[in-house]
Order: C-alpha cells, then structure tokens, then sequence
C-alpha cells in the first residue's frame, strides 16, 4: 500500500478492492482504488478530501510512504 502527500493537497491512499468506512458510527464498504483524506482542514466532507485546499491556499511538501 502507498500512502501519498500531494504537494499542496491531500493525503493520497491507493488501494484496491473493497475499502470498510467508518466514521461518526456510519459505516460503508466501497470498491475503489484511491481514498483522498484532508489534510488542510477545511473539507466539507471530512475526513475526505473535496477540494478545498486550493481555495484555501494550502501550501505542505509532497512526500511518500509505502507500507508492506
């Protein structure tokens, strides 16, 4: 699994197959290859990304974690 910091935007998770969601007590499986997470703050769709950091300004380093 690799887990990617877009420069300037969000935490970037491929994954493949069927992904288990769970937040605030509302639980979904999904089949998908890419999870974008928030990582400005200021989502409309926490803890997913939607776009906001570009209206944002939002400036972070892009960077690269591979797990397995």
């Amino acid at each position: 699994m690799k887990i990617k910091l877009a420069k300037n935007g969000p935490i970037v998770i491929n994954v493949s197959g069927k992904v288990r969601i769970n937040v605030g007590g509302k639980e979904e499986v999904k089949e998908t290859k890419v999870i974008a997470l928030c990582r400005c703050g200021h989502s409309n769709n926490k803890p997913f990304c939607d776009g906001s950091h570009a209206k944002a300004g939002f400036e972070a380093e892009e960077g690269e974690i591979e797990i397995g």
